[in-house]
């Protein structure tokens, strides 16, 4: 079983994909961590990651240790794996890794969650369940805001607002596999709604449609 889950950053996808994964004992993908590797290795590098060929070398030369690295979730690091995910060559190299993990996962594991822009339109349009969150700006603006200081950074939440109207425009606006919700996916607001109720909606909903604790697997 393939679970995909798309939405905006600071929607709560990540939290719910990793809650998933645990309690199916699926195998788990952030698929932004790829994207973000690719952008830590340039940025490492001083690179510009809207450098096209740069971006792909970069994204040729990933390995699964890049995905460990301790630099992942920052702040200029997102940004620029936004900028990466902008570049359709980049996109095409790590699309097949990403379909290979859900066909195949890893560690003998009956099933796959992938978390991202475009699992249920692009990397996976054929997923059993499709899951899309998303919030309202300024919802997603504060959680950001608060999970950056409890990092220890610095953050101003009315800079943290801009940038989330600037991904977000940047994701949805971009040529190549833009992010929107799948025509057959569960579109779920969590504006007003905390990690367990968005959790128990995405289980019963992935039991509606054949999956374990549904009685039909």
């Amino acid at each position: 079983m393939i679970i995909a889950v798309d939405g905006p950053v600071a929607a709560g996808k990540g939290t719910l994909a990793r809650r998933l994964a645990e309690a199916l004992d699926f195998a788990y993908l952030d698929t932004g961590s790829i994207y973000r590797a690719v952008a830590a290795k340039i940025l490492a590098g001083n690179g510009n990651p809207e450098d096209r060929d740069l971006a792909i070398q970069a994204a040729e030369d990933l390995a699964a240790a890049d995905l460990e690295r301790s630099d992942l979730r920052r702040e200029d690091v997102g940004q620029a794996a936004s900028k990466v995910a902008a570049n359709q060559a980049v996109r095409e190299v790590l699309l097949a890794f990403q379909r290979r993990f859900a066909e195949h996962p890893p560690g003998g594991k009956t099933g796959a969650v992938l978390d991202g822009r475009d699992i249920g339109t692009v990397v996976c349009p054929a997923a059993n369940v499709k899951l899309f969150l998303t919030a309202s700006m300024e919802a997603r603006a504060l959680r950001r805001h608060k999970e950056l200081l409890e990092r220890g950074e610095e953050s101003i939440y009315a800079r943290v607002l801009q940038d989330l109207r600037e991904r977000d425009a940047r994701d949805s606006g971009r040529v190549t596999a833009p992010m929107k919700a799948a025509d057959d996916a569960m579109r779920l607001d969590t504006s007003e709604m905390d990690a367990d109720r968005v959790f128990a909606t995405a289980m019963a909903e992935i039991a509606r449609q054949g999956g374990p604790g549904s009685g039909t697997e």
